[in-house]
C-alpha cells in the first residue's frame, strides 16, 4: 500500500528541486505567464514534460497560479506587479509610455517585471522551509504510529495474560 503524503513536497524526492527550478526560471524570464510546455522547455529543455510541470504548478499554489483557462502558469509574486515591463527594451515603462502603446503591443510585448535576487532568495527559502516542515511532520506521524503499535502490542499481551487460564 502506498503511503499518502499530506504535503506535495513529499510526493517524490525531486519535488523541492523542481519547485526551486521553477521559481528561478519563472522569476526572471521576460514573460511572466506561459503555457506549460513552454515552461517545461525553459526549465528542463523538454516540452514533453509539460504535464509534469502542470502538476507541480497545481500542487504548489503557495508559489504558482494558473490562468482562468487553466492553460498557462505564472509565479504568484510576479502577478502582484503592474504589467509595464517592456520585454524588448528590458525596462519598466512609465504610465504615460504604457498608455501610448498600441493594444496589440501591450498584449504581446509587455509583461510584469522580473523579480530581484533578494525576492528569489525569499521564495527559495520559503520552499526549503515548507519542505523541512513537511519532513518533520512526516517524522512526527511515524513516531505516533510506532507508539500506537507498541501500545497495541502491550494491551494485547495484558489481555492475553488475563484471559489465559491459570
Amino acid at each position: 500500500m502506498t503511503e499518502k503524503h499530506s504535503s506535495p513536497y513529499l510526493t517524490d524526492g525531486n519535488r523541492l528541486g523542481d519547485v526551486i527550478a521553477a521559481i528561478q526560471v519563472m522569476a526572471v524570464y521576460k514573460s511572466y505567464k506561459l503555457p506549460f510546455d513552454q515552461w517545461a522547455y525553459r526549465i528542463t529543455a523538454d516540452k514533453r514534460q509539460a504535464d509534469r510541470w502542470k502538476i507541480v504548478f497545481l500542487e504548489h499554489p503557495e508559489f504558482f497560479r494558473l490562468d482562468s483557462e487553466r492553460e498557462r502558469a505564472s509565479l504568484v509574486w510576479r502577478r502582484q506587479f503592474p504589467r509595464r515591463y517592456d520585454v524588448d527594451e528590458e525596462r519598466v515603462l512609465t504610465p504615460n509610455e504604457y498608455a501610448a502603446l498600441p493594444q496589440q503591443r501591450k498584449a504581446e510585448r509587455v509583461s510584469r517585471i522580473p523579480l530581484s535576487s533578494s525576492d528569489i532568495k525569499a521564495l527559495i527559502d520559503t520552499a526549503v522551509n515548507l519542505h523541512s516542515r513537511a519532513l518533520e511532520e512526516q517524522k512526527d506521524r511515524r513516531w505516533w504510529v510506532a507508539l500506537a503499535g507498541a501500545a497495541g502490542g502491550l494491551v494485547g499481551s495484558i489481555v492475553g495474560g488475563l484471559l489465559k487460564p491459570h
